[in-house]
């Protein structure tokens, strides 16, 4: 098990804390504007992650773990590629939708280099971006089809549209909205304020830096039974069944 994902879980961060040189790299609750002149404030907390160990051992799905999210080469900052690295906490949403679309897809879902989070100091981070968020992801590899042509990438952005009304793809193309070698699927501009996490309107360091653990919220780290819910469900569905045919 990784450090960081202790029983107390993994440690989130106010980013008006980090350095100086984090703030201005990262620049937590900037408005940015977007490629149609829309206008979003920047992500304020972050998972910390320590080291290159962690994130490939924290999970953050069954199949998704926090490292598929950081792939990035030098268009990213050098500081932003530095353990500890951070990762806005709106991920485990995107890591949630990329699980259900394996799922629909039947096959493992293959994330490209610099196709999860992106901070704004990244050179693709033109105009405000999803990926800034860490909400973006730009899939190039479903099962063994190489999403880089009309047919395949047309087919799983389907795929995407029919699973839920959450989610955008980009429609194949070559101009700048586009993609023509991966498969774009985002959720938008989502800003995520853990519970655990005391959220204030003091947007610079302070003296005693705010965090906190996110607490584990599965039910087997608990302490809940351990039983298999199959037993459970079908008495608790009959016993709904037999509560409506009463009420008849």
């Amino acid at each position: 098990m990784a450090e960081t994902e202790s029983e107390s879980g993994l440690k989130i961060v106010d980013a008006f804390d980090l350095d100086s040189e984090l703030r201005a790299l990262l620049r937590p609750g900037e408005l940015v504007e977007g490629i149609r002149g829309q206008h979003h404030h920047l992500p304020r907390y972050f998972y910390e992650i320590p080291s290159h160990e962690a994130a490939r051992e924290i999970r953050v799905t069954p199949h998704f773990g926090l490292n598929e999210f950081l792939l990035v080469d030098l268009k990213e900052a050098a500081r932003v590629r530095a353990f500890p690295r951070y990762i806005p906490c709106a991920i485990r949403i995107a890591a949630f939708y990329l699980e259900r679309l394996r799922e629909a897809a039947g096959a493992p879902v293959h994330l490209a280099v610099n196709g999860g989070y992106r901070s704004p100091a990244h050179k693709l981070s033109v105009a405000a971006t999803p990926h800034m968020w860490g909400t973006a992801a730009d899939v190039y590899k479903i099962g063994i089809a190489v999403l880089r042509d009309r047919a395949s990438i047309e087919t799983y952005n389907r795929v995407i549209e029919d699973l839920t009304d959450d989610l955008y793809v980009m429609p194949y193309g070559h101009e700048i909205g586009m993609a023509d070698d991966h498969v774009h699927v985002d959720l938008g501009y989502v800003t995520v304020i853990p519970r655990e996490i005391s959220e204030d309107r003091l947007e610079g360091p302070q003296d005693k830096p705010r965090f906190a653990f996110e607490e584990r919220r599965r039910g087997d780290r608990r302490g809940w039974p351990r039983e298999p819910l199959p037993e459970v469900l079908p008495a608790a569905a009959h016993a709904g069944s037999a509560k409506s045919e009463s009420q008849k």
